[in-house]
Formats: C-alpha cells, sequence, structure tokens
C-alpha cells in the first residue's frame, strides 16, 4: 500500500539513525518499526488446548471423503429402508 505520512522530525531522525546502523532502506525500517510497535502491544493469546472428543481413531470408511456425499448416502438408504426396497 501506498500512502502519505507526516513523520514528526524526532521520529524521522530515530528512523535515519536506524537506517545509518542497518544499511537497510526508509520503507524497510518503517515497516520493521511499525510491525514491532504493533506486535508488542498485542494483547497475548494463550493457546487453546483441543482434547479428543472420542477415544477411537477416525474411521477408514470416511477418510478423504466428502460429508456432504456420506450423508447423502445415508439419507439415501434410510429412504430406500423407509419404502421397503
Amino acid at each position: 500500500m501506498r500512502t502519505t505520512v507526516t513523520i514528526d522530525p524526532d521520529t524521522e531522525a530515530l528512523l535515519r539513525e536506524e537506517i545509518r546502523r542497518t544499511g537497510l532502506s526508509f520503507k524497510e525500517v518503517l515497516n520493521r518499526s511499525v510491525r514491532r510497535a504493533i506486535v508488542s502491544h498485542s494483547p497475548v493469546r494463550s493457546r487453546v488446548a483441543v482434547k479428543p472428543i472420542f477415544n477411537a481413531p477416525f474411521p477408514v470408511d470416511f477418510e478423504n471423503r466428502s460429508f456432504n456425499a456420506v450423508a447423502d448416502e445415508l439419507n439415501d438408504e434410510a429412504t430406500l429402508r423407509g419404502i421397503g426396497a
């Protein structure tokens, strides 16, 4: 994204100092600085522990299959049993 930003003189001095120190471009230093500032102020998210509901392994019959297709098949079978076919 290209945009125009007005940078305070003290901030410009800090950016120019970092450019001289690292040899990076103005764009790289600015992007890194903004990223670092945003990440450091982001709330820390705790990891959620995911526990399996079932102890049994996933049924092999359903691996690599569309659940919609499986549901349609099961629905078709139930319909056929219902009409006595």
